[in-house]
Parts: structure tokens; C-alpha cells; sequence
């Protein structure tokens, strides 16, 4: 009986070690990246997806719910994003003039600036810690996998 659930819990394993290192490097990697623009810029790994959001959206702008959806938040979680973001100078709140309901949050010019410098450490940042390890070949395959996941292209930009 013992031998087994053992064995059952090795073919689990197995079964699922790709799903285990895919856990596990997301989350070492997203606490290294953020932990370093944290230290050398002032931002954490969600404020710096907003401000690439916002760099390459049309106008520099999107509508907040919009924004909310490609950086997966609730609306309430991008509230409070944005409104750090806000104090900080590198976003705005403005409000459409021919709705009231809706409201967009804008790249500043301070913002633009902030997110040009933490973009060059950032993209270094990410060559040291994730595209070395590979061949470019691996990482069209990598790529080309991921994309199969659902979702695994909302919200993607190229920036």
C-alpha cells in the first residue's frame, strides 16, 4: 500500500514538474526583477507594466478600466496602483469629456522620462536573468508554448 502511494506521488511529480519550475521561476524572477527596479528606480514590477502600458498605447493614454484588464487588477487594484503612480507625477487622471463615467489614466512627461530610464536597466536586467539562458531558437519554441496557455497574450505589448 505504501510503495504504492509513493509511486502515485512520483508520477504526480513528474507529471507536473514543468508546472512546478514554471511556478517556482515566475515567482523568483518576478521578486528579483521587482526588487531591482525597486532599488534602482523606484518602482516595482506593477508600476513599471503600467508605465510600458501607457508608453505604448495610442496618446500615451487608456482608459483605466482598459489598463485594469491588461495588467490583470481589479478595478480597485488599479485605483490604487495608479494613484501612487499619480503622486508621484509620472501619471494623470484625466476624465472624457463626453462621458463622465469614464476616466483615463495618462503618461506624463515625468513619467515618459521614468520609464525610458528603468526600460534600459530593465531590458538588461532581463537578459541576465532569463533570455542568456537560452538560444534564440529555444526562445521561439518557449514562446510558441506559453502561447498555447489561455490568456497568455492579453495585454502584451512589444515595449
Amino acid at each position: 500500500m505504501m510503495s504504492q502511494v509513493l509511486s502515485t506521488q512520483t508520477e504526480i511529480a513528474q507529471e507536473h514538474r514543468a508546472w512546478i519550475r514554471l511556478l517556482r521561476a515566475h515567482s523568483a524572477l518576478t521578486r528579483e526583477l521587482s526588487g531591482r527596479l525597486e532599488a534602482a528606480h523606484g518602482l516595482s514590477l506593477r508600476d513599471y507594466d503600467v508605465l510600458v502600458q501607457l508608453y505604448s498605447a495610442p496618446d500615451r493614454r487608456m482608459r483605466r478600466i482598459d489598463l485594469a484588464r491588461t495588467v490583470i487588477l481589479s478595478p480597485s487594484g488599479i485605483t490604487r496602483l495608479l494613484e501612487g503612480l499619480e503622486r508621484a507625477g509620472w501619471v494623470a487622471k484625466h476624465h472624457c469629456a463626453s462621458d463622465a463615467r469614464v476616466t483615463y489614466a495618462v503618461l506624463t512627461d515625468a513619467g515618459v522620462a521614468k520609464f525610458e530610464e528603468a526600460h534600459v536597466t530593465h531590458l538588461a536586467d532581463i537578459e541576465e536573468l532569463f533570455a542568456s539562458r537560452f538560444s534564440g531558437d529555444e526562445h521561439d519554441q518557449l514562446a510558441e508554448l506559453l502561447g498555447r496557455l489561455p490568456l497568455a497574450d492579453a495585454g502584451t505589448c512589444n515595449a
